[in-house]
């Protein structure tokens, strides 16, 4: 199964979730903003959100500064 992330096509298991591929990109507890197929996620459906093959994910991370 081939999905989009970022503009780039990505690999991913099948059944796998939002939260799933989170974890295998490395972004596991780091606080992100997730667009699935353009539409916002909250972070509670991370666990419950089926990805499919065809699907687009924009992942933006979250930076404080001053």
């Amino acid at each position: 199964m081939s999905l989009k992330v970022n503009g780039n096509e990505q690999p991913i298991p099948t059944n796998s979730t939002v939260l799933g591929l989170l974890q295998e990109l490395g972004f596991g507890e780091k606080p992100v903003v997730v667009e699935y197929n353009k539409i916002a996620l909250f972070p509670r459906d991370y666990a419950e959100t089926q990805l499919s093959n065809g699907d687009s994910i924009e992942i933006i991370t979250i930076a404080a500064g001053g």
